[in-house]
This record gives structure tokens, sequence and C-alpha cells, in this order.
């Protein structure tokens, strides 16, 4: 049993389910008949084909690092399957300034189409949120795949990703040339490798990379069915002194005639500019191929500055991907370094009563912040603004717009100017984003 699966179920949101019926509980790791039943549930919530008995045996053992909740209705049909599901652990964030924080990450929410509309994700997640707070850590976060649950409790996109979609027969390199190498590797290599590199390449709004991640990624398991309609391509760059930077991941798609076929690139990783260069010019080369399709990109891809004909990178979605929910307003504020001095009189509004008040912001001019509670007056030179939580997360990367939130009627301040001055102090050099579900 680990320290998350040893948490209590949280009193609250067990009472409100028992008023209607319903058991809310905490998945024990060793009760491997109740996990397989939580997997199929999770499965169906997801409208994904029910789990094969192999694949079931690999992901027992998965779970059983997490904190996985059940509800049950025990006067259903099958009261032993769970009619909604969430799973949850601890993972590190990237913020701007390169720094992690501790985070509570979120994951597998689902909800019965038979019990939708009895309250339950209005029970589950602010019991996920009092858990994460009573272990001390200052933030939640999930991804999502719908985009209108989440912000009555508190989250606000964060980070966003593009899909793009390249014509490689108009975009034509120009960038750099590097000196370094290309390579294939094989994707048990890459399992090895992959992760250091991965670390010296995080920007804003990455996360952790499990070793089950890597695993599944990598096409490592061979219960998984995805892994069967894979045929994954490891490449690896190392630069001019033999030190690898960089590595893409990818598999090619015939067309319905065969050639010419498009590439899908799964994942590309640099720690270095000169291993983004040499890896995308190798993608974008690749013979008998005329298109790539890359997901979960960041919206303000380089590569458009590499190649002759810039409309040959085309974005086919933009969307948001991570969302932020803060627990503890002075410890998130103070991780991470920003772009611009100033002193800020936050009033955060929460809803759930879990991270409201009035706090006070001050940024030196290395970027460096101090943020408390305010007790007293504010300093008289202090940005007086007042803002949902949820805002303060989609702020916190330096992907939101306090401008933008101002028009919306979502922020209010004092000063006609003090919105311009709260970007210009939250600005990330470089975009926030994250490239994996989790």
């Amino acid at each position: 049993m680990t320290d998350h699966t040893s948490l209590p179920v949280d009193a609250d949101s067990r009472d409100r389910l028992a008023a209607q019926g319903l058991g809310l509980s905490i998945l024990d790791p060793t009760d491997l008949p109740s996990a397989r039943r939580w997997l199929q549930s999770e499965a169906r919530g997801f409208h994904d084909p029910a789990r094969s008995d192999d694949l079931l045996g690999v992901l027992e053992q998965e779970i059983a690092l997490d904190r996985v909740s059940a509800v049950h209705d025990r006067s259903g049909a099958e009261p032993d399957s769970p009619v909604a599901t969430v799973r949850s652990w601890e993972m590190d964030l990237t913020v701007p300034g390169g720094g992690t924080l501790p985070t509570w990450a979120i994951s597998s929410v689902t909800v019965a189409p038979t019990h939708r509309r009895r309250g339950i994700a209005r029970a589950l997640l602010p019991a996920e949120l009092r858990t994460a707070q009573a272990r001390g850590l200052p933030l939640a976060m999930l991804t999502v795949s719908e985009a209108t649950i989440y912000g009555r409790f508190g989250f606000g996109p964060a980070a966003y990703q593009a899909h793009l979609r390249i014509d490689t027969t108009r975009a034509r390199w120009t960038g750099a040339s590097p000196a370094g190498r290309v390579d294939f590797v094989t994707a048990a290599s890459l399992f090895t490798d992959g992760p250091g590199i991965f670390e010296r390449s995080r920007e804003p709004g990455e996360v952790d990379r499990r070793p089950i991640w890597w695993s599944h990624a990598l096409g490592l398991v061979a219960q998984d069915p995805d892994s069967e309609k894979r045929t994954l391509r490891c490449v690896r760059y190392d630069d001019a002194a033999g030190h690898a930077q960089g590595f893409a991941v990818y598999s090619i798609a015939l067309g319905d005639e065969g050639y010419p076929a498009r590439l899908d690139l799964a994942d590309l990783v640099a720690a270095t500019d000169d291993a983004y260069a040499a890896l995308w010019r190798f993608v974008l080369e690749m013979d008998l191929v005329t298109e790539v399709s890359a997901p979960l990109r960041s919206v303000r891809e380089p590569l458009v500055w590499h190649v002759l004909d810039r409309r040959a990178v085309r974005k086919t979605v933009e969307r948001d991907h991570l969302w932020l929910r803060i627990l503890d307003v002075p410890t998130t504020l103070t991780a991470r370094t920003y772009s611009a001095p100033g002193t800020f009189r936050l009033t955060v509004t929460d809803d759930l009563g879990l991270a409201d008040g009035d706090y006070l912001l001050t940024v030196d001019a290395d970027g460096r912040a101090a943020a408390h509670p305010l007790t007293a007056h504010a300093p008289a030179d202090a940005v007086h603004v007042t803002l949902p939580v949820a805002d303060l997360g989609s702020l916190y990367l330096g992907a939101g717009s306090a401008v933008d939130l101002g028009r919306a009627g979502r922020l209010t301040a004092t000063t006609p100017d003090a919105a311009a001055r709260l970007d210009a102090t939250f600005h990330s050099p470089n975009a926030p984003r994250l490239s994996t579900w989790f």
C-alpha cells in the first residue's frame, strides 16, 4: 500500500452520496477483482472497448500505485461494478523559471450514463481537492475531455495545445543544419535514455512522465492493444560532442494506394535548439511522405520559422489542455519567476472556500516573488485586482490574459492599466505546453 492509497475517504462527500443511496470508497490495491471491475467501468466511461484479461493484469498493477476512488450503487443490477470513478496521485508541474511544484493530478473521472445528474461529480471533485489540501499540496490539475465541467470547481485552462498538419511538399527546410547526428534507436533504449532528455527539455506546463507512461507510449506493453496498432520508429539526436539531446517517435500510415504516406509524430522532445532543428528536419524530409500529423504541440511552435512556406504548417486544432486549480495561493505564486516587477493586491474569490481571500504579491526586478495573505493595509503602490480562483489558475503559467478577462467582466481592477501590468508580470517567454495526457 502506497502513501496515496492509504489516504482516507473524504467524509463530507461520502455522506453526501450516502444520502442518495450511493457509496464512496477507496480501492484496496490488493483486491484484484475489485480493481478489474473498476478498470472496466473506467473504460466504459470513456466509451473504450472492454479490456482483455491480459491487459487488466497489467493495469491492475499500475493503478495500485495511485489513489483510486469508486462510487457504487448497491441497489443496481451489478452492485459490485462502480458507477463512477476517479484516480489521483502526486506529480510535479514545471512552472515559469524552470522550477517545479508538487501538484495533485486527477484523472479517470467518469460517471456512468445511468447515473448522470445525481451530483456525483459535485461530490467527487471537491473530495479530491480537500484531499490534496490535506496533503499540503498547493495545486490540483487535470487534462479534460470536456471543457464545461471543471470551471465550477475552480479549475481554469492554463496550457493549450495545437494539432499541426504539415504539407511536406511545401515546407522546404530553410533552418539550421546542426553538426550532430540523428540515428535510429530501439524503443527499449529510449525507455532508458528518454527520461533524462525530457527532464532537460521541460518548459512551463509539463508534468512528470512516469515509467508507466513511457512503457505505454513506446509500445513496450504487449498487452496494450494500441501497441499492435502502432509501428513505432524511434530516432535520437546526439550533438557534436556525442551527448544525447533529443528524440522523436513516429509511425507511417500508408494511403489507400500505398505511397505517398503520412507520418504520425507521436513525440518530439528536444533539450537544445540544435536537437529541435535536426529532428524536425529529419521528420519533414522523410522520403515517400507528403504529410506530417503532429498532435499535442505548442500553440507557438518555432517550426514555422524553419521552413520556406510557413503556410504549409497548419493548426487544425487549437484547444485547452491542462487545467489548474489553485489551493494555496501564496505557495503557488511564490514558486514561479516573473517577467516584470510589480506589487499586486489580489482579491481571490472561491465558491468552494478553499483559497478565497486577499493576498499581496510582490515581485522584484529579478522576477523573484513573495506572496502572503493580506492582514493589513496594502502598500500605496499596490495594484488591486479581483478575480475568481479559476481565472488566477488560467493566468498562472502565462497563457491567460488579464486584459481579456477584464474585457469579459471576469476580472475587476481599480486602475485602467492594472490588467496590462498583471499580464506584463505573469508573462512567460515560453508558451506553456503539456505534451502528454494523464
